[in-house]
């Protein structure tokens, strides 16, 4: 793996940190409103879910042109980069949600 690719897989790790970082702090909103635990949740998800998007989308679109119109080591960095953006979005939203269902319902 080239630094290049390096460096996207570092800035899609980023960007699925603070995915669940939004996700997170939006829950806690809403629990700090008085919510139950589970419609904290869903509206957690519900808030974050258009700032993530918006980023995530961003960053596709130009992953996308970098990989067109660049050289061979840019290509690199926007495949890596592209790849780990529709993973770490597809973590945020499924994997990360039905676990901290399951989490709530344990509890």
């Amino acid at each position: 793996m080239s630094l290049a690719g390096i460096a996207g897989f570092l800035l899609s790790v980023g960007m699925a940190v603070d995915a669940n970082i939004l996700i997170f702090e939006r829950t806690k909103e809403e629990l700090k409103k008085g919510s139950e635990k589970a419609t904290a949740i869903k509206e957690g998800f519900r808030r974050a879910w258009p700032s993530i998007r918006d980023s995530n989308v961003t960053t596709i679109i130009v992953s996308i042109i970098l990989f067109n119109f660049t050289s061979s080591f840019v290509k690199g960095l926007a495949l890596t980069l592209l790849l780990g953006v529709l993973v770490s979005m597809f973590t945020a939203i499924t994997v990360t949600r039905n676990l901290m269902r399951l989490r709530t319902k344990n509890i």
